[in-house]
């Protein structure tokens, strides 16, 4: 039997490979709205995170959300991460 191939992606914070499904997704839609994909289906440039508060902090202090996207990134998208990841601990 042939095992299925697990994705992987690299976290924009801590730089690790992980599953994708253990990622957050975040999304830059065509129109360049930035949102969190939770199914992981929405149309656009993705970036993943891993959901620990520790990895938000980093990619928001080294910009590497904004810059994995292409775009800026705006304030309420960061506060919808950290409490989605509060709220998971």
């Amino acid at each position: 039997m042939v095992q299925k191939k697990i994705p992987v992606r690299q976290c924009v914070g801590c730089r690790e490979q992980r599953p994708k499904r253990e990622l957050v997704r975040v999304v830059r839609s065509p129109e360049g709205e930035v949102s969190i994909d939770t199914r992981g289906k929405k149309p656009g440039r993705g970036a993943y995170i891993c959901p620990s508060p520790e990895c938000l902090k980093k990619a928001i202090k080294s910009k590497a959300l904004g810059r994995a996207l292409s775009a800026e990134i705006p304030e309420s998208v960061f506060e919808t991460l950290k409490a989605q990841m509060e709220a998971k601990e």
